[in-house]
């Protein structure tokens, strides 16, 4: 009698071990930029958080620098479910969706403001189509103000012609065609490496970029802070893994994703500031384009602002209605 109830005891607590260990779920999160990289750090303590608040029953493991997926192949690895969750930079995925470039283009929101604007006008819609791709939008964080680099100064519009120029969108390869660069598909990875051999001379990106690969010892001397455009990542989960969550937990996530949001764009602020002065610090000159170029750019701007209006169709008239 003793030996069966040892028996039925032992049974019991297997069944509620094995019942605690389906209960608690484990993610690897990929992220496409280095571990110090400001989105990086802060979806890091995004993940510790949601990890240590839950108790365990959801483990979030990050994993930076591309090590789990590379940047162009997270977001197909996310919705196929090879990864639980991941970072993305949406306006690369204007292909799926034209809405998720629209923090891309030139000159629509050149502040910090307007671009918290445009993001609230973009977002049911830009949320309601990744559902629709078995995707869950969880939170997005902007890049700093995006800028011109160049290794030779530029003076006018005779001298973009025919510069070897780093694209990593839709937007920045019609940009360079609009103003007679050679446009060349290189991702935030691989940017040392393509200045350094000469694949590409000129860029737009972030002052956090720039800074993240010292780019000044790759032979690039010039940053003009033209503005151009905030551009945004975004943290998806696949929504079967979501699903696998109870709704506390999702809860707690989502509460977790709107806290890392809003330091995300506050630390996105400061990068702004502190990384233009990195540069200048390294020996870069940082400064503005002349009004000739300014103007070729707000003319280039306004182009692809039609051109994407007439691929985004009804539901880009509507979040541009909504945002002006």
């Amino acid at each position: 009698m003793k030996f069966f109830k040892f028996l039925l005891t032992f049974i019991a607590s297997v069944t509620l071990l094995s019942n605690i260990s389906n209960a608690s779920e484990k993610w690897d999160m990929a992220l496409a930029y280095g571990a110090g990289n400001f989105h990086s750090a802060n979806a890091t303590e995004f993940a510790k958080n949601v990890t240590i608040k839950s108790n365990g029953r959801l483990t979030i493991f990050t994993h930076p620098g591309g090590s789990l997926y590379k940047g162009g192949e997270i977001f197909r690895a996310v919705r196929t479910g090879q990864a639980p969750i991941g970072e993305r930079f949406m306006s690369a995925l204007g292909k799926e969706d034209p809405l998720l470039e629209i923090d891309s283009q030139p000159f629509l929101a050149t502040t910090y403001s307007d671009a918290m604007k445009l993001y609230k006008a973009s977002k049911p819609d830009i949320v309601k189509g990744l559902d629709e791709k078995g995707l869950v939008f969880l939170y997005a964080v902007p890049w700093p103000a995006q800028g011109l680099y160049s290794k030779k100064e530029i003076n006018s519009v005779s001298d973009l012609k025919g510069l070897k120029f780093r694209a990593y969108n839709s937007a920045t390869i019609r940009i360079a065609e609009l103003t007679g660069m050679a446009p060349t598909k290189i991702e935030a990875a691989e940017i040392s490496q393509a200045f350094s051999t000469g694949a590409v001379e000129s860029m737009i990106t972030s002052p956090t970029t720039g800074k993240n690969s010292k780019i000044w010892e790759n032979g690039v001397k010039y940053f003009y802070d033209i503005a151009a455009w905030f551009p945004k990542n975004m943290i998806i989960v696949n929504k079967d893994a979501w699903n696998k969550l109870d709704k506390d937990l999702q809860n707690l996530v989502m509460k977790e994703a709107a806290l890392a949001e809003r330091k995300g764009w506050e630390l996105s602020k400061r990068g702004n500031v502190a990384d233009k002065k990195a540069l200048a610090d390294a020996g870069m000159v940082v400064g503005k384009v002349n009004a000739e170029l300014q103007k070729h750019f707000q003319s280039v701007g306004a182009t692809m602002a039609k051109e994407w209006a007439d691929r985004a169709g009804s539901r880009g008239a509507s979040v541009l209605k909504a945002y002006k």
